[in-house]
């Protein structure tokens, strides 16, 4: 200050808690000349960072880069290059998305971001944006994207647009503040309809056990929407779909047995939703090639396993008069009214027991296979309460309720293999990887 008095910046009070030096956060002379190199000196191992660049540019070519090749990048002390490999993103599967995703106010965010894991010190100590001091200026260019965007349909429905996490690397919803804003502004009597991504497995799963978790807010009903096509080719009978290529006539004619058969998929995400006490609405997303039959059928199936209702649903042709019969529903089913509750206990149940319940009562799988490298992770998770306590994402393709893209339908007693599980401390979770996701499309 003005009289020659040294302080600390608040930006790193939490450095100084985490070193158990907070009590002398208000004198920094007082500091030892051991306490001083331990504050300053973060020691990273290079070897362990982990934060990827980000780009919403899709290119394959950046999923794998060497950085740090440029004449500014060479250390005269180290007398070597500062070069390593590395990887982009795209930008909707950096943990900051999911972090806005899930903060529920401006303090949070800001808690939230001093929580991310940026990369590890030689002695293995977890170094946060609290330990670079860099979470005030996250904060600042993050405010502007905390408010959601406010937008409208073609016939005047308000929209709020925020956030985009990926449902297969991330938690897959729309941002809790969005929601909050909007239950306030319907009132009571209202209804707010907030996205999930991919089906119940995925983006469903997860909205229930780590967005209601956080959000405390409980969901009345949700809406599993399917198509004939889709169903048909869950049937595990029909032609493989190509892109690029006209679909097979199993496809455009009718074909009653094959949209039966594929209904097994359809049963097992109205019992995953049903698992969590909440109504189940079916939307059947009308194609032209469509028959009344091959409808009927769907709703008889749909009924019989627990959904509230069945129906079709014409919005994408009659806009928003093609979906009054879903919208009926759906406040139908609220008003049954819902019970929800969690999948697993997040705080009190071990990290292995969470990706079991997941895995044998939501995938339909029979057990859970671990690689060296997941074994040892989480065997190092387990004795940091704060880690431990998180609850888990699981990583995997959305093509398939089992871990196998290939696997179509309703497939039973299958393993899954968790290859690798890192912690997303930020945003709150532990995401157990079950394949090869790429963090960056391809063109």
């Amino acid at each position: 200050d003005k009289s020659g008095k040294r302080q600390f910046e608040t930006s790193m009070y939490a450095r100084l808690e985490k070193l158990g030096l907070g009590h002398k956060k208000d004198d920094p002379d007082s500091l030892t000349p051991e306490e001083i190199e331990r504050f300053c000196v973060l020691d990273i191992d290079p070897s362990t960072i982990t934060w990827k660049r980000v780009t919403d540019c899709n290119d394959k070519y950046l999923r794998q880069v060497e950085i740090g090749c440029s004449p500014s990048e060479y250390s005269k002390r180290q007398e070597k290059q500062l070069s390593r490999e590395s990887n982009f993103a795209i930008t909707v599967s950096s943990e900051i998305m999911a972090i806005l995703a899930l903060a529920t106010d401006l303090k949070d965010l800001r808690t939230r971001l001093g929580k991310m894991i940026c990369c590890y010190s030689k002695k293995g100590v977890p170094l946060t944006a609290d330990d670079f001091g860099i979470t005030g200026a996250l904060t600042v260019l993050m405010m502007d994207a905390l408010p959601p965007n406010t937008m409208q349909t073609l016939e005047g429905t308000p929209a709020l647009v925020h956030a985009g996490p990926f449902a297969n690397i991330a938690h897959g919803n729309s941002s809790i503040i969005a929601d909050k804003i909007g239950l306030k502004l319907v009132g009571k009597d209202g209804y707010v309809l907030t996205e999930a991504g991919f089906g119940a497995d995925m983006g469903g799963e997860k909205f229930f056990n780590i967005k209601s978790y956080y959000s405390g807010l409980k969901p009345d009903c949700a809406v599993i929407v399917c198509s004939i096509r889709a169903l048909k080719l869950h049937s595990c009978e029909a032609p493989k779909v190509v892109a690029g290529q006209a679909l097979s006539k199993e496809y455009t004619e009718e074909n009653v047995a094959l949209v039966e058969k594929g209904c097994a998929n359809l049963i097992a995400h109205i019992q995953n939703v049903r698992k969590h006490g909440v109504q189940v609405v079916v939307g059947i997303n009308r194609f032209a090639t469509d028959t009344d039959a091959e409808h009927a059928v769907v709703k008889r199936i749909a009924e019989q396993n627990g959904a509230h209702a069945a129906v079709v649903a014409e919005h994408f042709a009659k806009g928003g008069a093609g979906a009054v019969d879903l919208g009926k529903a759906v406040m139908s089913a609220c008003k049954e009214g819902s019970n929800f509750k969690l999948l697993y206990d997040a705080k009190n149940d071990s990290i292995k027991t969470k990706i079991s319940k997941i895995v044998t009562e939501v995938y339909g799988g029979s057990g859970v296979v671990y690689s060296d490298k997941a074994e040892a992770i989480i065997k190092k998770y387990e004795e940091d309460p704060e880690i431990r306590n998180l609850p888990i994402c699981m990583s995997k393709t959305q093509y398939s309720l089992s871990d196998d893209p290939k696997k179509l339908g309703a497939p039973k007693g299958f393993n899954i293999t968790v290859k690798d599980i890192y912690v997303s401390a930020g945003a709150g979770f532990l995401v157990a990887s079950l394949g090869e996701i790429n963090f960056i499309p391809g063109l």
